[in-house]
């Protein structure tokens, strides 16, 4: 067996919903880790530069969004690597199946999978189905052993997609902060829109537990916050969030894929390999 069926065999093993999870997945993080990463760096100036004058009343919260931050980092590497040891775990179940189904004619590598994947043994099989193993194939095996377990890979996708789902609900938060300033701004900017005065639409960032209470000034109104909301830093930090917030949509898609794939893998490996030790 040559590179060119080795080839062969690999794309059609290639499994789609894993792959578009993966890349979905990947951009997910890359956007909810870079744009949440520069929308923290510019709420934090926003607070040093309009809401408080005193350190002490903002120096809490430049602590949290540097542990923000860090663990921002440590969300991206882990990503990074579970999304590509589930795209091994996709590459190999999908390929168990396609053996387990027929479409793979060579029969010795079918009762392997079977056998990592279900725990049987495999069947034992004469001299001449015996055929050379190359290098890469060996690596496969290796791997197949560790890989071979789609039900850990579920309940381990099923734990991080609940984990994710509240990371989502947060990334929502400044994001509905920032949209209800972008609205003040919008009423101020146009008086005849609205019944309340103008020096009565505020931007408070205590109400939001951003700051102390005792906090000075704490809160911006009238024209004031009418200009915080035409600089860049504002601009920039309210589109950046909701990036971060699309970003961290577009990840929670993905692991909702990959436990879909994997369950899918799962039951159908576990079907046809209890069918196959009957006979």
């Amino acid at each position: 067996m040559g590179w060119h069926a080795g080839c062969i065999r690999c794309m059609v093993g290639v499994p789609v919903a894993s792959v578009i999870a993966t890349v979905l997945c990947f951009a997910g993080v890359a956007l909810f880790c870079g744009c949440g990463h520069e929308a923290l760096s510019g709420t934090e100036k926003l607070i040093e530069t309009y809401f408080s004058k005193n350190y002490q009343e903002y120096e809490y919260l430049i602590h949290v969004v540097n542990a923000f931050q860090y663990a921002i980092y440590g969300i991206a590497v882990f990503f990074f690597l579970f999304g590509i040891l589930l795209l091994a775990e996709g590459f190999y179940t999908t390929t168990a199946i396609k053996h387990i189904l027929g479409e793979f004619k060579p029969q010795a590598i079918k009762g392997g999978l079977i056998s990592t994947v279900t725990g049987g043994p495999p069947k034992s099989r004469g001299p001449r189905s015996r055929y050379p193993v190359h290098t890469l194939e060996l690596l496969c095996r290796c791997l197949g052993r560790w890989l071979g377990h789609p039900d850990k890979f579920v309940g381990v996708t099923y734990a991080v997609t609940i984990l994710w789902i509240l990371i989502f609900a947060c990334s929502a938060v400044p994001v509905y902060i920032y949209f209800n300033t972008w609205v003040t701004c919008q009423s101020i900017a146009a008086p005849a829109k609205t019944s309340a005065g103008i020096s009565n639409l505020c931007a408070d960032a205590r109400m939001y537990g951003v700051l102390p209470w005792n906090s000075f000034p704490g809160k911006v109104c009238g024209t004031s916050l009418l200009a915080i909301c035409k600089t860049s830093e504002f601009q920039m930090t309210f589109h950046l969030f909701i990036a971060a917030f699309v970003g961290a949509g577009a990840t929670l898609v993905a692991l909702l894929t990959y436990m879909i794939g994997a369950s899918f893998n799962y039951a159908v490996l576990r079907v046809t390999g209890r069918s196959d030790r009957k006979f």
